[in-house]
């Protein structure tokens, strides 16, 4: 898949509370099925090891980022309930890392500006 000149991807990683391994693993398929139907989304997929949990997802620029944002606002509160979030990145264009500085200023994120790369 060649990329979207204005990719921005969302790296978000979790830990499971204790004792809560097999509902965080259900809630990530929840996460996908609420996901799946957003046009801006290029991909959205889950990978595990014990009780952590990475999602790796890419939007077409940061309109995409906040719509998915948005509609998945329920289950990211369902999420804070049973696993931390250990670390959370955006990466991207400057010009679509800047439009998400502002408006996801609450959250506890490091927000990564493409340098150079290849495309194909």
């Amino acid at each position: 898949m060649a990329n979207s000149p204005n990719l921005v991807t969302i790296n978000p990683y979790f830990k499971a509370h204790a004792g809560r391994v097999d509902e965080f693993h259900a809630l990530m398929h929840e996460f996908v099925e609420k996901t799946r139907p957003e046009k801006a989304c290029y991909f959205y997929e889950f990978a595990t090891v014990d009780d952590r949990g990475f999602c790796r997802e890419g939007y077409e620029g940061a309109a995409g980022v906040l719509a998915h944002l948005e509609n998945v606002g329920e289950l990211l509160g369902r999420m804070e309930k049973i696993a931390d979030l250990t670390n959370l990145e955006f990466h991207g264009p400057a010009a679509e890392i800047d439009k998400l500085r502002e408006p996801l200023a609450h959250l506890p994120a490091t927000f990564f500006v493409h340098l150079c790369g290849i495309d194909r």
